[in-house]
């Protein structure tokens, strides 16, 4: 079925799920780079191409030619955007450190990362479309990267769609999350809310099969526990006082949601 998603203002929406669930897919139809296989795809409200000026995109790799230096891409780009701002993208390599005479095949992962963004900021987009943005750097590249995320979204009329494995990442700034499994949209919702509403139940198969199937979202049974996805995390623990509920992860839920049974 479509897929609709709402990014407000001002916020930042994480994207999860596993390998092969229609993350890149679902970016790419959004960029117009694929076409979707029924419909069509509506971003900002029109089509894609009459959306590209607004929309600044970061993919899992530098799509620069490696033979190009950090200052020609402005060259490029300058031509396909009618918003580039030559200031402003001097002041992201700057803020970024890098040097315009660099060769791009001389830059570290981190670095190509850093002028992906630089490009993609330099234009004055409203949305910013992350693929797998952060994969591969080291923490302190991820924080200061995730730092300018925060500071992009500190305008209300900016918002940034992240696909990300590391959740932790997400955790840290996502104000949403959407977990697409398998092409198919599972929850949408605001990350706090999540992680407040959803749980780990460890308990006995003879405590499992007393519990209401509305709070259980997936299951796990191994030979010594059983283990359950909950919803609805703080009214399980009023019904059932006794029984052992604890937080669970981003990281937690996906396992749960593609390794458990559905409830």
């Amino acid at each position: 079925g479509p897929i609709d998603l709402k990014v407000p203002g001002g916020s930042i929406m994480g994207l999860i799920g596993e390998n092969g669930a229609g993350k890149t897919t679902l970016i790419k139809s959004m960029l117009g780079i694929v076409k979707p296989t029924a419909g069509e795809t509506v971003l900002l409200g029109g089509d894609p191409d009459r959306a590209k000026e607004d929309i600044g995109m970061v993919l899992d790799d530098c799509f620069f030619s490696e033979y190009l230096r950090v200052r020609d891409v402005e060259t490029v780009l300058c031509r396909v955007f009618k918003t580039w701002d030559k200031g402003l993208y001097r002041d992201c390599l700057d803020k970024f450190g890098l040097s315009g005479a660099k060769n791009i095949k001389e830059l570290s992962r981190g670095m190509r990362m850093k002028l992906s963004l630089a490009a993609a900021l330099a234009h004055r987009p409203r949305l910013l479309l992350l693929d797998e943005a952060t994969a591969g750097l080291d923490p302190v590249v991820r924080d200061e990267i995730l730092d300018e995320f925060l500071a992009f979204v500190s305008d209300e009329d900016h918002a940034i769609l992240i696909s990300s494995h590391i959740t932790s990442d997400l955790e840290k700034v996502a104000d949403y999350i959407a977990y697409l499994h398998q092409g198919k949209l599972l929850l949408c919702d605001e990350k706090d809310r999540l992680l407040e509403s959803y749980g780990r139940l460890v308990c006995t198969k003879a405590d499992l099969e007393q519990v209401d199937r509305g709070y259980l979202v997936s299951t796990r049974k191994s030979q010594y526990s059983t283990e359950a996805l909950i919803r609805h995390k703080s009214d399980f623990k009023r019904l059932y006082p006794r029984l052992t509920v604890e937080s669970v992860s981003l990281d937690e839920m996906m396992v749960f949601v593609v390794k458990g049974e559905k409830s």
